[in-house]
């Protein structure tokens, strides 16, 4: 068994972790350094970083260890799964095995059938937000061992998750003024000069969805959605959320299904 490392090993660790997170942000080198480095940080016998495409509803892998029947379910079922909306909480630090209820996991396809075949026992599965509160993307990382108690690689994983979803992100890419650019571009040719986002807001409203189930939909906080219906409507010059839903059916926009 390998010895467990200091705290101190841990922290120097994570700043390679960032710095590997920034050259993927930037294009220079892949996700999987990432989870290179972060083995470091934590030891695992299993770990994916995915991205969520709002537009399929789906995850996908852009580094990752899991065997393929795994990585299929964090692609496509995982975010059906009970357990998703637990941690995809913007205020959670993270859903550890070890902290999740005995019924939930009872009730979750994602263990029973997934992680328990591969004779999992501890791990976390970590949503990762942009500063925007936009959900982009996932780290799973899963160990055949329990970990220590207490454990210091939580807290750090914590303070990675901003370099860990700029590295997912695919807006996090490009210069500023690149994007800049592409954004006008693009506003000139959508509806009303919306984003894609507020496209997606408009759309759901056209089924009478409330700001929180809207926000569970697309995987973002109602605060966030009440702020895009404002913009809607300040750029629609509409008076309310129901003239929005009677613009957008109008334009033969529709929910995603």
């Amino acid at each position: 068994m390998a010895a467990e490392r200091s705290t101190a090993d841990i922290l120097d660790a994570a700043i390679h972790v960032r710095e590997a997170a920034r050259s993927a942000t930037s294009g220079a080198t892949g996700v999987d350094l990432v989870l290179a480095a972060l083995s470091e940080v934590m030891e695992y016998d299993h770990a994916s970083l995915a991205r969520w495409d709002p537009l399929r509803r789906r995850h996908t892998t852009l580094a990752g260890s899991y065997p393929d029947d795994a990585t299929a379910y964090i692609e496509t079922r995982l975010h059906h799964d009970p357990v998703f909306p637990v941690l995809r909480s913007p205020a959670r630090g993270g859903l550890w095995l070890r902290d999740v209820p005995g019924q939930l996991l009872a009730a979750s396809p994602g263990f029973q059938e997934v992680l328990c075949p591969l004779g999992i026992e501890d791990g976390v599965a970590q949503c990762l937000f942009a500063a925007d509160g936009r959900y982009v993307g996932m780290l799973n990382v899963s160990t055949r061992r329990p970990r220590r108690t207490p454990d210091p690689a939580r807290a750090v994983l914590t303070l990675l998750t901003e370099a860990l979803a700029a590295a997912v992100d695919t807006r996090a890419g490009p210069p500023p003024e690149e994007v800049a650019a592409a954004d006008l571009a693009a506003d000139a040719r959508r509806p009303g000069g919306l984003s894609p986002r507020e496209l997606q807001v408009l759309a759901e409203l056209t089924a009478g969805r409330t700001n929180r189930e809207i926000a569970e939909r697309l995987y973002i906080t109602p605060r966030t959605v009440g702020t895009h219906i404002e913009h809607i409507l300040a750029k629609l010059d509409l008076p309310n959320r129901a003239a929005a839903a009677a613009r957008a059916a109008a334009w033969g926009i529709e929910p995603s299904r």
